[in-house]
């Protein structure tokens, strides 16, 4: 799905996701633990406690991490026409022979946020370094591999502790934490083995589905087996004309009355999808979302509002019409009637009644509904939603702030917010109304649109502009890429990329690490020296016994039949 399909998944949104925790260990090593704390925050629609607590962990963890290690080149790049990857920490190594220093001696490390020790001992990684870099570089040697084990604390919240008992817990256990340098000896055996393995992938045709254990760590989990496959479809192979903005979608929220259906208003073209009746002020045709009820003879008949939604969007899908832009005015109360909707289906009056299914099966319905309306063919499509400042974010010092984000559930917000391209919020001073993007990691906004603006007039012209210029980076992006060579093809092309996780990829060593880009946060918690006092306020509680923490169970996929794809026939060169 990735590499041959190029279907993208949305950002991560768990707080303890081990690509964004890995690449801030890796910042913060580099660099500095503030810098890594700011791209960690930064690297989600909005930060809530549990972002506090893996924060917490970081600023600890990474001046341990930095004290054991030698001074070096960070991010050494590996590249040829067979192999591209990334050193952690290339350092100097002194080495004598008959009393004579050698000169162009190394030693290599790549740091592990993991506590799964003996499987990345039987990683190839550290040996490809080895054997690649030697060959890229001659006159060069490795001396040395080591791995730097920095110890994950995996503890739950007890139900009978509050968050200050909970951190000083999370600080208890950070004080037992001890970070680990090995060495791994040298195995050409290793490289053998993954060249062979390169070349079996290369010419592998089909790719059935394999349901396992591992399941529970891919992103790609909800696309093949959960049913939200139409997403599957595979793209044609023409180019597509980034430059050209030939879609917008966004989702906008702040308080009442200031100004968003107004704005959607001044679209081209618009069809408002209502749900409460706010559409006096403007003069756009609109769908009234509610229940309708229909009486025949002595028969009453009553259609949900959610039925009423999914009627729509059957309609807007035959593209019978001459609309440009959807607006979806307001996406929480879709979300309540999607949730009747469901209690109505399975005969249950709140989630409770089910715990097993019911929450992911509203969640489910919701979001596999939502996403057909993204799919949509218009040039225009809006979620608006109200502000909601009802709740706090706890700080390491015991200081509470107030997070601003819309009014929805927070794992259903998380998972609109990565299927638009911007997220933005209307801030109303007096007269003078503004978009305000996302400029710390208390108020939720975000997305996949790339722009340095951090707030513009209330104005449609304005916002294409933003959306001009985030086009404009996309295609320099593109153009820059377009100066490397193409990976990934048959023996002679093996690219390798790293995800930082608690285990090892089979069958591909990973390297290349995602780089985010740091926002500059107006209120971030800065990040203190390591001390013996806990960085937060304490007080006395009940300790009890560690919870080590398990992989999140989830619902057993439903039967189904065994998916094959084909390799492309056609591969585009870069």
């Amino acid at each position: 799905m990735q590499y041959l399909d190029g279907i993208k998944t949305n950002d991560p949104i768990e707080a303890d996701n081990a690509l964004v925790i890995g690449t801030a260990l890796h910042t913060g090593i580099e660099k500095d633990v503030k810098t890594a704390i700011e791209q960690y925050f930064m690297s989600y629609p909005i930060i809530d406690d549990s972002h506090i607590n893996e924060a917490i962990k970081l600023e600890y963890l990474i001046p341990k991490a930095k004290a054991v290690l030698p001074s070096g080149e960070y991010e050494v790049e590996i590249k040829d026409a067979d192999f591209h990857g990334f050193i952690d920490l290339l350092a100097p190594a002194t080495v004598f022979e008959r009393g004579v220093e050698v000169p162009n001696q190394y030693d290599i490390y790549d740091f592990k946020y993991s506590n799964n020790v003996n499987h990345y001992k039987d990683s190839r990684q550290l040996h490809l370094y080895k054997y690649f870099f030697e060959r890229c570089n001659p006159g060069k040697k490795i001396r040395n591999l080591y791995f730097l084990f920095v110890p994950k604390v995996n503890i739950k919240k007890k139900k009978t502790e509050d968050l200050n008992q909970f951190r000083q817990r999370i600080w208890e256990n950070l004080q037992e934490c001890e970070v680990q340098k090995v060495q791994i000896d040298f195995d050409y055996e290793k490289v053998l083995d993954f060249l062979f393995q390169i070349k079996t992938i290369s010419e592998t045709t089909e790719y059935p589905q394999n349901q396992g254990w591992f399941c529970r760590y891919c992103e790609f989990e909800e696309y093949c087996q959960k049913g939200w496959n139409y997403f599957m479809k595979l793209p044609s192979t023409e180019r597509r004309n980034i430059a050209k903005v030939d879609k917008r979608v966004m989702w906008i929220y702040g308080v009442p009355f200031c100004g968003k259906t107004t704005f959607a208003n001044a679209f081209p073209t618009p069809l408002m999808l209502n749900t409460d009746g706010n559409i006096k002020f403007v003069d756009a045709p609109y769908i009234r979302i509610k229940d309708e009820v229909k009486v025949e003879g002595r028969l009453t008949k009553k259609t949900l509002a959610w039925q009423v939604f999914k009627d729509v969007i059957d309609e807007l899908e035959k593209k019978d019409n001459d609309f440009k832009t959807i607006v979806v005015d307001l996406v929480e109360d879709l979300y309540e009637y999607c949730r009747l909707y469901m209690y109505d289906q399975m005969g249950i009056k709140h989630e409770s009644d089910d715990s097993f299914k019911a929450w992911d099966m509203v969640r489910g319905e919701f979001l596999n509904t939502l996403k057909r309306l993204m799919a949509l063919d218009y040039e225009n499509i809006i979620l608006i939603s109200h502000e909601d400042t009802s709740k706090d974010i706890t700080k390491k010092g015991g200081d509470k702030i107030t997070a601003i984000k819309p009014n929805m559930q927070d794992k259903v917000a998380l998972k609109v917010a990565g299927m638009v391209d911007i997220v933005a919020r209307i801030v109303a001073d007096g007269d003078v109304r503004t978009f305000n993007f996302k400029s710390n990691e208390v108020i939720f906004g975000g997305g996949r649109l790339k722009t340095d603006a951090k707030d513009i007039p209330l104005d449609v012209d304005a916002l294409f502009a933003v959306y001009d210029e985030a086009n404009r980076n996309a295609v320099r992006k593109a153009q820059g890429n377009a100066q490397q060579p193409e990976s990934g093809q048959a023996v002679n092309n093996a690219t390798v990329e790293e995800k930082p996780s608690d285990k090892p990829t089979e069958g591909k060593e990973t390297v290349r690490r995602s780089r985010r880009k740091v926002a500059e946060p107006d209120e971030v918690d800065a990040a203190e020296p390591v001390d013996d006092k806990p960085p937060f306020d304490t007080d006395d509680g009940d300790k009890g016994e560690d919870v080590k923490e398990e992989p999140a169970a989830s619902d057993e996929p439903a039967a189904q039949p065994v998916r094959t794809r084909k390799t492309r026939k056609t591969r585009t060169e870069n």
